[in-house]
């Protein structure tokens, strides 16, 4: 696609990235088949082809307007048009670049702006896990919509205290410790049970999507490289326990963000080749399975008894085009794994998408539960903590990290 950028953009990094991406989008239109807003509203800018147009008149000098930041913020970010894409347009980057350049142009509703400041804030306030436990504590007296963002407490079992040769750092992150902290406890007794130590920097946080994201880029390249440097000295071996062998996330959304740190901190001199190293290490926690899969066969007992509906988060498939271990592994230990129709299609979640977005986000929602109940499902499995809260608030079959079905499996040997 050609594209003749503004005297504006011609010399930023934003504008050269974003024409390079432009000129490999043939606008063929396979992307708005794998669309979930397209294929909701039907509407040629709610889909990515429609998007990178609205982008691209804003970097030849079109003047945005509300209505082109309304169908940016529409979009789920899911990158399921990537992995359909023939071109290789890198989608999730340009939008990221749009957005920038339309906020900064078109002031948003006072309305709009407090909820964003809210979400932003919010999340990373050390403020958040009590009242995450307060909502919990009366949860049965909240109103619907507030209860199903306020996932029901459950029990926590002994974390393992023996060290191993092996150790990978994973990151606590901000919202899983509050919302669902057993997914943490889960994956270090499973990876202790394969002997491997699972490790923490306490200085690291929030992996910098939530700001990012809502278009506080600024504020989330701060904490991408307060991160970095909590990490170093595990990285690098300075540390007095040495170096770990690599960082693995449990949570994918985290993972897809910190894989591209590399990426958004390319032009920091001070950051940019220890962010590549960051990026280089990083593993899902599913790309552990096939070491995970010897060591822990034959150690499992009390599988469910009965179907496992999978549904495979966007940040996964999409954003780390990682498809199929989850279900194949799993499978190979004894677990009933089934994937429902549509199983390539966002469930609606998408950070705080669910929140800013709600109709569309409980659209797709009812949507994903149609085709995930139509498995008879014993238990719904993820990988991302914000899908398993989402989906969970819309349906009475329990909604569980793989990796949480692995422990009890091992607990009841």
């Amino acid at each position: 696609m050609q594209t003749q950028l503004a005297p504006a953009y011609r010399d930023t990094p934003e504008g050269q990235e974003a024409e390079a991406i432009l000129r490999k989008c043939v606008h063929c239109g396979f992307c708005t088949a794998t669309c979930p807003t397209y294929q909701l509203l039907g509407d040629e800018l709610d889909g990515p082809r429609g998007r990178i147009y609205l982008i691209k008149q804003v970097l030849e000098g079109q003047a945005p307007t509300r209505k082109t930041q309304l169908h940016l913020d529409r979009c789920l970010t899911c990158r399921n048009c990537e992995s359909t894409c023939p071109s290789g347009v890198q989608y999730g980057h340009l939008v990221d670049i749009g957005r920038k350049l339309v906020d900064a142009r078109v002031p948003r509703p006072l309305g709009e702006r407090a909820a964003r400041w809210a979400l932003q804030e919010g999340i990373n306030s050390p403020l958040f896990a009590p009242a995450m436990r307060l909502g919990q504590a009366v949860r049965g007296a909240l109103p619907d919509a507030v209860r199903a963002k306020v996932p029901a407490q459950r029990p926590r079992r002994a974390l393992p205290q023996r060290a191993h040769a092996r150790r990978v750092l994973l990151l606590a992150g901000c919202v899983q410790p509050s919302m669902a902290p057993q997914i943490h406890d889960a994956t270090l007794r499973v990876l202790d049970a394969a002997g491997i130590t699972g490790v923490v920097a306490p200085e690291a946080g929030c992996c910098g999507a939530v700001r990012f994201h809502l278009n506080d880029q600024e504020g989330g390249l701060a904490q991408m490289r307060a991160n970095i440097d909590a990490w170093w000295p595990l990285v690098d071996g300075s540390a007095k326990e040495g170096a770990v062998e690599a960082l693995v996330m449990n949570a994918s959304g985290c993972g897809a963000t910190v894989k591209d740190y590399g990426h958004l901190l390319r032009h920091d001199a001070a950051y940019a080749a220890k962010a590549a190293r960051i990026s280089a290490l990083t593993r899902d926690l599913s790309e552990l399975l096939p070491a995970l899969v010897p060591a822990l066969r034959g150690r499992l007992a009390n599988l469910p008894r009965g179907p496992v509906a999978y549904h495979p988060p966007c940040t996964l498939q999409h954003g780390q085009k990682l498809r199929g271990g989850v279900e194949q592994h799993l499978r190979a230990l004894g677990f009933d794994v089934q994937l429902p129709q549509e199983s390539h299609l966002c469930c609606g979640s998408a950070g705080t998408y669910s929140v800013l977005q709600a109709p569309l986000s409980q659209q797709l929602r009812t949507r994903k539960l149609g085709h995930l109940d139509a498995l008879a499902p014993v238990v719904i499995a993820s990988a991302n903590v914000g899908c398993i809260t989402h989906l969970q608030g819309g349906t009475p079959v329990p909604v569980r990290h793989w990796v949480e079905l692995l422990d009890e499996a091992l607990q009841a040997v």
